[in-house]
């Protein structure tokens, strides 16, 4: 355990040339035109990598994804795909190594939330965000990671000889990369996402006790967390281009009509609004729906989708990537002050926590003490020993 985590510390920085590997990846992406899915596929498509573009089975057709990124068609295969149902991920795989020959990065840009209180959320929606977004990356790692495993265990039986290194800058000589997006959310709570937050935090458990089954074969995996994303695409659609009854819900508050734009597409505020309890205009409850209002009426989330994209690119030739990356200063400042707090709370607590341990580790101390007193008896064993040989030796004896 302690290596793997050694291992996932070795982090080279992306930005750093000398350690992003140089050969052309083939890459499939799931949620290619989702609000982040699309600028990772450009970003992909302008270094030349070879892109299988899976769009959403229920929202978009064939046409609709390769017209998404025209500049490109002969380095993007456009699919349909939906990740809730196993077969169907199976299906969209194996066309993929099919019409490239091998797949080294997998990512998951997938994902889906429903913007309202616990309480508020039925059953349909809670179990709806952990179809999409655990059960739909545990059915894309499952379908994968066979692969994955015996593509590494080929390469090495079929290249080295017993006992030969091989060198990590030799192409293929890694398993498989998988890219999962998770969020801030699977870091920390956020009140108005709760099912939504559960589900990010399943499935950053998932890949982190993954990695540890799956260091031997050189599988990597990176859990990248973005904060507040900025769609400034070119060509992503604003939202004047997106049409009153878009598939992203407007919310009536009395006669008024509150517009979202697209860039949060991927979430749904509940309908209908939040019951008495929660329907305070400061209420806890009510600061995601606040946020969407608030940043996506005008565009305002203060992290490049773009650059992001970039990083992610960057991350997928990295050599030694990192478990997790978190995009922009909004998800590095919440996530670091939620790990502070939770330390604080670990040393302000732990006193109740070894209290009743006390007998037990007395009881180690005194036979970690025995075992020294031993070690030192075989020591002075072992002089006596010698003392007696050198007199033999001298004819002493």
């Amino acid at each position: 355990m302690r290596e793997h985590a050694l291992n996932w510390a070795r982090s080279d920085v992306p930005a750093s040339n000398a350690c992003l590997e140089r050969e052309v990846k083939k890459q499939y992406i799931f949620g290619a035109t989702g609000h982040i899915g699309r600028s990772v596929v450009k970003a992909a498509l302008a270094h030349n990598d070879l892109v299988t573009a899976v769009g959403q089975a229920y929202e978009d057709t064939l046409l609709s994804v390769r017209t998404s990124f025209p500049s490109f068609p002969d380095h993007c295969l456009p699919l349909l795909c939906d990740v809730r149902i196993r077969s169907t991920v199976d299906g969209a795989i194996q066309q993929s190594i099919v019409h490239w020959g091998r797949v080294d990065v997998i990512a998951n840009c997938s994902g889906y939330g429903v913007i309202g209180a616990c309480e508020d959320q039925d059953d349909y929606d809670i179990r709806n965000q952990f179809e999409t977004n655990f059960f739909g990356t545990l059915n894309i790692i499952d379908a994968s990671l066979p692969y994955f495993r015996s593509r590494h265990q080929s390469r090495a039986s079929s290249t080295n000889e017993p006992g030969e290194y091989q060198s990590p800058d030799e192409p293929d000589y890694i398993g498989g990369r998988y890219l999962i997006f998770t969020s801030t959310s699977g870091a920390l709570g956020v009140p108005g996402l709760g099912p939504y937050s559960a589900t990010k935090h399943a499935v950053e458990g998932l890949v982190e006790s993954m990695l540890y089954e799956t260091n031997a074969f050189n599988i990597k995996a990176t859990l990248v967390e973005p904060g507040h994303l900025r769609q400034d695409d070119a060509d992503t659609p604003t939202s004047s281009d997106v049409p009153p009854d878009s598939t992203f819900p407007v919310e009536t508050a009395g006669q008024r009509q509150i517009p979202h734009s697209r860039p949060f597409t991927h979430f749904q505020i509940k309908q209908p609004l939040p019951t008495s309890a929660y329907a305070d205009p400061t209420a806890p409850a009510g600061h995601a729906r606040r946020m969407v209002q608030w940043l996506g009426g005008n565009n305002r989330q203060p992290t490049s989708t773009v650059r992001s994209a970039e990083l992610v690119w960057q991350l997928g030739h990295c050599r030694f990537p990192p478990l997790r990356l978190l995009l922009g200063e909004f998800a590095v400042e919440s996530v670091r002050d939620r790990l502070r707090c939770v330390i604080e709370e670990i040393e302000d607590w732990k006193h109740l926590g070894f209290g009743e341990d006390t007998g037990g580790r007395e009881e180690v101390k005194i036979k970690e003490e025995q075992m020294d007193d031993d070690d030192d008896d075989g020591m002075e064993g072992d002089e006596d020993w010698e003392m007696e040989e050198e007199q033999v030796k001298s004819g002493d004896g």
